[in-house]
């Protein structure tokens, strides 16, 4: 038996990302304003090839990319 999140194809931090980003979603207005605040993320990567840096850029938006993705290919 495998993970629901697994055969979805998610990564396990995907997975957690868009748990706490639905839990966020439902709480009341004021509540809810704070917490998303405190999901906001200001990190950078960069993918290292043969011992060099490539481009840094923001988590949030290599995160956005496969989520969108998601979303299409789950309504289609």
């Amino acid at each position: 038996m495998t993970f629901a999140w697994k055969t979805a194809g998610l990564t396990y931090n995907r997975y957690l990302a868009v748990a706490a980003r639905a839990v966020r979603r439902s709480l009341k207005e004021d509540k809810r304003l704070l917490a998303e605040r405190r999901g906001e993320m200001d990190l950078r990567f960069a993918k290292w090839e043969n011992g060099k840096m490539g481009d840094l850029r923001p988590l949030a938006e290599a995160n956005a990319a496969p989520a969108a993705q998601s979303t299409s290919s789950s309504s289609s």
